[in-house]
């Protein structure tokens, strides 16, 4: 039996491409600046976000992680989504790190959210910290792949400058978002003063983000990456992929097709989901109401062969990524309905 892995899009396996790519890169030290494949894949990706220069580092962790180090000082305040990645997902890096305070504040990425960022900067009082930094995150992870519109970042923004901090967007799925939202990545990394994109989601390599920004900016986070261990000497292997990633993009239109088609077969079992509602490559079911438990409809799925996560409670998450076909989605489906049929 084929298992259908829909837990994530981090579990894709690199193509016969990109391992011939990785066999095959032109490597040097990374440390030293030296790698010259590596150098390919900073200058890409800068120009892909539209900024001056990148890093690439291991995870999206250690580059947002990057980021409010360089941003920020110690004792100072970070406002994110309470639904935020960084918040839930990066084992409070910030606190033991940067030495930051996260300010969570729900519904954030929604239609108020220059009201709610305004109103959540910190005045000036020797009481109080100093608020420094905004994140978005776009798509947002939590919110089952939501996208943030250009204009909603576009006045965000403006208002940060304003107030004279700065904008790190955690932009993991920023692919995901762009095509969503009919725009290039840079088109919404413009309205950031720093972008973290991930390699080793939707786009398939198997290792890798950037960090993008200001050129001082970056070369400031590249000494930080050596202080956390991300230095990876010959690390071409790795950029060798992700070249390949950043070049081949099309398939995330299926993706978001596939999550649309699964979503819709959701609905037809009877199940609150609206296809309307997928804007990307994920799709979250609701169990609340069900006659069975998040941790039992999970396990009888995985017998079924259907791999599927759950970071919420009663909520279930499927993802579609490169390595599910829309041939799987119809197999996914049917084995959904056996696991229901089983537990109801």
């Amino acid at each position: 039996m084929k298992i259908i892995d829909l837990r994530s899009d981090t579990v894709t396996k690199p193509t016969p491409e990109m391992r011939r790519a990785m066999a095959e890169a032109e490597v040097g030290d990374d440390v030293y600046g030296e790698d010259p494949t590596v150098n390919r894949l900073e200058a890409l990706a800068a120009e892909k976000m539209g900024k001056e220069a990148a890093l690439f580092v291991p995870s999206g962790s250690m580059g947002n992680q990057l980021a409010l180090m360089v941003h920020c000082q110690r004792s100072e305040e970070v406002v994110c989504d309470s639904e935020s990645h960084i918040f839930h997902y990066e084992m409070a890096a910030a606190a033991v790190l940067s030495g930051v305070q996260l300010y969570t504040v729900p519904g954030l990425h929604g239609g108020e959210a220059e009201e709610l960022i305004a109103a959540h900067i910190r005045r000036s009082s020797p009481h109080l910290p100093v608020t420094r930094l905004v994140c978005l995150e776009n798509t947002l992870n939590r919110g089952g792949g939501s996208v943030m519109p250009r204009e909603r970042m576009a006045g965000v923004y403006r208002l940060v400058k304003e107030h004279g901090l700065a904008l790190h967007l955690d932009g993991a799925r920023i692919f995901n978002a762009a095509l969503a939202l009919g725009c290039e990545a840079a088109d919404l990394a413009c309205h950031a003063d720093s972008v973290m994109f991930c390699l080793s989601k939707g786009l398939g390599a198997p290792v890798g983000s950037l960090l993008a920004g200001e050129r001082g900016f970056i070369e400031k986070a590249r000494r930080y990456r050596k202080l956390l261990g991300g230095g990876m000497r010959q690390a071409g292997v790795l950029a060798a992929a992700g070249l390949l990633a950043l070049a081949n993009t099309e398939h995330l239109a299926e993706d978001h097709d596939k999550a649309r088609v699964l979503a819709a077969g959701l609905a037809a079992m009877g199940f609150a989901t609206d296809p309307g509602q997928v804007e990307t490559n994920m799709v979250m079911l609701d169990l609340g109401q069900a006659p069975f438990t998040t941790e039992d409809f999970l396990a009888q799925l995985a017998k079924e062969g259907v791999l599927a996560g759950s970071g919420r409670r009663h909520v279930v998450r499927f993802v579609t990524h490169l390595d599910v076909s829309m041939a799987d989605i119809g197999e996914a489906l049917s084995r959904i309905k056996k696991t229901v049929d089983i537990l109801s």
